[in-house]
């Protein structure tokens, strides 16, 4: 099958990165009766009943992608990623810790973006309750109490630890499948906010502005995605450090 794949994508043979895709397994789509019909111009054939990518589409989409998060780092937005799979999980949340990027890991809380004003006073209250339990706080309390507050403890740690570092409503959405985060995609689209999404084949493309196709199943896939991902957030946060420093050394000393 990899042999099959870089030959039918011969013009791009020459390229490393084409192999260390087919490697990842990011050509394996959905089966054939699952593909959204808008995806078929990124889909290069079916193999037993199983589409399979056009990797030269992903680096084309990916490119496109990778250069528009660039200018909105630049920009200075806020960034959110999402992937509550778990072949997903550990990458993103490697991704989240380097870059201090806010991560959506274990589910996906209804009004994240759209109603930010109330989760950020849950995210407040967590940090909080983190903050007091560390400091034995609750040590005076009665062990109900404290096993109550325990119990609280670890369903917040669970659903909010990753949204620690989200001191605003985001600006950009990045998510691993948008089919299986269609609330964030919403919730984002609700509010004018740009989409850039690793997807499968039973994605709807119009439903995000940045549509990269891969494979979103397999964790070798995912993790692609995220070092591709990680090294333009590297790239273009020392763009603006060089901005910053620039702009320090051109302004005039009192």
């Amino acid at each position: 099958m990899a042999e099959e794949i870089l030959e039918q994508n011969n013009q791009l043979l020459d390229e490393p990165e084409m192999q260390a895709m087919v490697t990842a397994g990011v050509f394996v789509g959905r089966i054939k009766m699952k593909t959204h019909p808008r995806m078929r111009p990124n889909i290069l054939a079916t193999r037993n009943n199983i589409e399979i990518i056009n990797l030269g589409k992903t680096l084309e989409k990916l490119g496109e992608a990778m250069e528009f998060v660039k200018a909105r780092i630049l920009a200075k937005a806020n960034i959110l990623l999402a992937g509550t799979q778990p072949a997903a999980e550990e990458g993103l949340l490697k991704l989240s810790k380097e870059f201090s990027l806010p991560a959506v890991t274990v589910r996906w809380l209804g009004g994240t973006m759209t109603n930010y004003r109330v989760i950020s006073k849950r995210i407040e209250y967590f940090k909080k309750l983190k903050a007091d339990d560390k400091a034995g706080v609750f040590a005076k309390y009665t062990k109900k109490e404290q096993l109550g507050i325990k119990k609280e403890l670890e369903k917040l740690e669970q659903l909010m630890s990753g949204l620690e570092n989200m001191t605003s409503r985001p600006d950009l959405l990045i998510v691993i499948d948008p089919v299986a985060h269609r609330s964030a995609v919403l919730e984002a689209r609700k509010l004018g906010v740009p989409v850039v999404a690793y997807s499968n084949t039973d994605t709807d493309p119009d439903n995000v502005e940045y549509l990269i196709p891969g494979n979103t199943k397999a964790r070798t896939s995912i993790n692609w995605f995220l070092e591709k991902l990680s090294e333009t957030i590297r790239e273009s946060r020392k763009e603006v450090e060089k901005e910053l420093l620039a702009a320090v050394a051109e302004k005039p000393k009192q």
